[in-house]
């Protein structure tokens, strides 16, 4: 829990969802003490929350039978809105992050008038948001932990795995975080280097808070420096093939994002890419989503992950036929 008053709000929750609970099992679900969890029933009972004590083996706090928080208004825009970020949220390669968000939904649920709950429900039920998947995290409390350090500008201890120097720790002040092209970056000033460097949080590990705080510079954009980092970097494999398509279809397809690190040139029969990537299996990866025919003109080694990410996707395709007779 970040703070007591989200600690006081759990509570309240917990009584709501559950009927009675005692001191101790409220006190270990909030990792506190029980003298702390009565001056949150203070607390509660303070703000005029009905909260009924009973002791004895058997004893715990319930809230007074009838009690009910008054219902959420949202307009219909609004529950669009949370409806479609629950979506996404889903899609973001947060592992550890599903169950929260499921028991959001289900907080949203309960103190929302019948109408709007149904509305929510609906776009869950027949509305899909696909963004890229991006490879699996080594540390799957990575985004947590950087996200607080973001908040409160704390430096961070980690491991980067760097595909040609192996594991290096590093030291790092977060400024801002950025998930692109299925893929989630920290940018922010990094303390081996003594300069500003992004990194990508499929390839760090044991991610540790640091007593030492920063300054974020004023007006930094994450996003931005991203942009420009993409289009400096020099990856060490070089890339070369034919998209048969043309240019307004590209951009729809990738956005101008996706193409900016990349060199484009119009030929005959498409667009000619000359660019570079430090993963194959990626790579392959994406080009096997695009919804037009392309060329690999080289490296042979595109053309071979390319090939067994396809083998690999003919015989998803047979176990599915298969399992469907």
């Amino acid at each position: 829990m970040a703070n007591p008053t989200t600690r006081v709000l759990a509570v309240l929750e917990l009584l709501q969802a559950h009927g009675q609970l005692g001191g101790a099992e409220l006190a270990e679900r909030l990792g506190v003490d029980r003298r702390t969890i009565r001056r949150y029933i203070t607390l509660l009972e303070d703000m005029g929350v009905p909260i009924m004590t009973e002791q004895g083996r058997y004893g715990g706090y319930r809230l007074v039978a009838g009690f009910k928080l008054p219902p959420m208004m949202f307009t219909d825009e609004e529950t669009l809105a949370i409806s479609l970020g629950l979506l996404a949220a889903h899609q973001l390669g947060l592992t550890e992050a599903a169950p929260a968000i499921a028991s959001a939904q289900a907080k949203l649920e309960r103190v929302m008038p019948a109408n709007l709950k149904s509305r929510m429900r609906g776009v869950s039920d027949t509305t899909r948001v696909i963004l890229p998947r991006g490879a699996p995290s080594l540390d799957n409390r990575a985004l947590e932990t950087l996200t607080k350090a973001t908040e409160s500008m704390r430096t961070v201890g980690l491991i980067y795995h760097s595909p040609q120097q192996g594991p290096i720790a590093r030291r790092i002040d977060p400024y801002g975080l950025v998930f692109q092209q299925g893929r989630w970056y920290v940018a922010g000033l990094c303390h081996l280097r003594g300069a500003m460097r992004s990194f990508r949080l499929d390839r760090i590990s044991n991610v540790q808070l640091q007593c030492d705080t920063f300054i974020r510079p004023a007006n930094f954009d994450a996003a931005d420096f991203l942009s420009d980092s993409l289009s400096s970097w020099s990856q060490p494999y070089e890339v070369s093939l034919i998209l048969h398509t043309d240019l307004p279809t590209a951009n729809t397809v990738f956005g101008f994002q996706a193409l900016c690190a990349s060199r484009l040139e119009q030929v005959e029969g498409g667009l000619l890419i000359n660019t570079q990537t430090d993963s194959f299996e990626w790579l392959a990866s994406w080009l096997a989503q695009l919804p037009f025919r392309f060329t690999i003109l080289k490296p042979t080694a595109l053309k071979d992950a390319l090939r067994e990410r396809a083998n690999d996707l003919l015989t998803s395709c047979r176990h599915s036929v298969s399992d469907a007779s």
